[in-house]
């Protein structure tokens, strides 16, 4: 009831409304990057010149839209991407959850030190390698898009740590009632651990997916024709040099590829929370 309610102190008050107001601040510092963006992408003019949140009545237009749809490569450049990144998370995935289990829950020799060493590599900055792989990749006829799904499909060691980290979670009791049925470790691996780590698998994927639309060294490197870039290369484009950008164009297409983006993290946020929630459990 109303009345049961604890009355809060002038204190407490004055804290939760200097709260509210930093949180509110957060969020305005937080929205002003996105709202300027979207503001820009309906602007007249190739400038970024707009001194207002909201677009201008007199420079409201829909030209940058248009034209971004019909003068530019974008809807190619966002399919490049889309697929790449599906693939590319599908992959991973697989390669990501055997590695894990396989550091979970079997014996080998070097397990111990295994994922440690990968650890250690992982910690190697990509571009370190990026003359060797492009060397390769020109030897080997792949610089194009193929090319650039076989060097970046592999499973990353901060991926297997999180997933074994996941696995650890899962009670080894349902792999012993298991193998007392008769199930042997592949199929104690298909039927119990696969369909259990479901969460932290949509979260890799949703990570590995997202990575992709933000590549921008390795796509560089391979991909050379404007009919193979991936979006962030795509975008590049839209900017001549140091001091000539067309921040209309460039603003639509940053709103346009981000609306997926959105959608699609909206959908896979409770994956993310449980995902990483358990998978911290053990390590």
């Amino acid at each position: 009831m109303a009345s049961d309610r604890k009355k809060l102190r002038p204190d407490e008050v004055l804290d939760l409304w200097v709260s509210r107001l930093i949180v509110w601040a957060l969020i305005l510092v937080i929205l002003f990057p996105i709202l300027a963006i979207i503001t820009a992408s309906l602007q007249k003019g190739a400038a970024f010149n707009t001194g207002a949140l909201l677009p201008s009545p007199e420079l409201f237009t829909l030209d940058n839209y248009r034209d971004l749809l019909t003068k530019t490569k974008f809807t190619t450049w966002i399919f490049n991407t889309f697929w790449m990144g599906t693939a590319i998370g599908v992959v991973q995935i697989a390669l990501t959850i055997t590695a894990s289990y396989a550091f979970a829950r079997l014996k080998f020799w070097g397990k111990k030190n295994g994922i440690r060493t990968l650890m250690i590599l992982q910690m190697m900055p990509s571009f370190v390698s990026l003359a060797a792989i492009q060397f390769v990749a020109y030897k080997l006829h792949m610089a194009n898009l193929f090319g650039y799904f076989i060097f970046t499909a592999g499973a990353g060691a901060w991926s297997i740590w999180l997933m074994k980290g996941y696995i650890d979670g899962i009670p080894r009791d349902l792999d012993e009632a298991a193998k007392v049925d008769g199930c042997t470790d592949w199929e104690v691996f298909i039927k119990i651990i696969l369909p259990l780590s479901y969460p932290m698998m949509a979260v890799l994927f949703l990570f590995s997916f997202i990575g992709t639309f933000s590549e921008f060294i390795m796509a560089s490197a391979l991909l050379k024709q404007q009919n193979q870039y991936i979006l962030l290369q795509g975008l590049r484009t839209f900017t001549a040099n140091a001091f000539s950008t067309n921040w209309g164009r460039l603003s639509a297409a940053v709103v346009l590829a981000s609306v997926p983006l959105a959608i699609l993290w909206a959908f896979g946020q409770r994956y993310v929370t449980s995902g990483l929630t358990r998978g911290a459990v053990k390590g």
